[in-house]
């Protein structure tokens, strides 16, 4: 399986961490049975459902676009863009980046699904906790975008959909323990944990470059023939 894929599990279990700080509340507020660990563990399962779905649509999406990319030619040059961008997004500083509102175009759908996933803390059924996690997945997050642009890097719709479910997948060990353990994560544990986020994210970015250099290195940057899995072309 290319490499690529699996260090999306690892960026989601990094950045998990992020996503304690942004969604780590809604967690918290989950309309989950507090009396009945079984339920509730299933009910939290349920919520994890409605993310991956969330990711899993993005990532098709974005996969799709990943393709157009592979197929006029640009694989290597888009991995290399891809590696710098997860670069740039730790490195500028975050000042720069609040100075535009990059989801303005898009604000009041982010208003719209803010206000549906209020009122899903109204309810404790099944379909309310996948709902709420199908939102929470499509909330605006700084390293779900490094995590597309994994995903457009993938050059497949398969891979790119795989790439954002294991990066989903990844961020539900500790979105999972907020809810159990959340007096154990103190502002201080997660302040020091958080100091590992840039590193993983900056040496993931530097394996995206050197795939997409080609320089013939077995599993890092194997040459541009077999740079990615690629699909068969069929048969005429």
């Amino acid at each position: 399986m290319n490499a690529l894929v699996l260090t999306a599990f690892l960026l989601g279990l990094v950045s998990s961490l992020h996503c304690i700080g942004m969604c780590g509340p809604i967690a918290l507020m989950l309309p989950v049975d507090r009396n009945n660990p079984t339920k509730k563990a299933t009910q939290i399962l349920t919520y994890h459902a409605g993310r991956l779905t969330a990711y899993a649509s993005i990532g098709f999406l974005f996969g799709m676009l990943g393709k157009g990319f592979f197929l006029a030619g640009f694989q290597q040059e888009l991995s290399i863009v891809v590696g710098i961008l997860m670069i740039a997004v730790i490195l500028i500083p975050e000042r720069i980046f609040a100075r535009y509102n990059f989801s303005k175009p898009i604000f009041r759908l982010i208003s719209h699904i803010k206000t549906i996933l209020g009122n899903q803390f109204k309810r404790k059924s099944y379909s309310s906790l996948f709902t709420i996690g199908l939102l929470n997945g499509f909330l605006p997050c700084g390293l779900v975008y490094v995590a597309l642009f994994g995903s457009i890097a993938m050059q497949s719709i398969g891979f790119g959909l795989l790439f954002m479910v294991l990066f989903g997948l990844g961020t539900i060990p500790m979105m999972s323990a907020v809810v159990y353990l959340n007096s154990f994560l103190t502002i201080p544990v997660r302040n020091k944990i958080q100091k590992i986020i840039p590193i993983v994210t900056v040496l993931i970015g530097i394996l995206f470059i050197f795939r997409g250099l080609g320089l013939g290195i077995p599993y890092i940057s194997p040459s541009n023939l077999n740079l990615f899995i690629q699909e068969h072309p069929s048969c005429h």
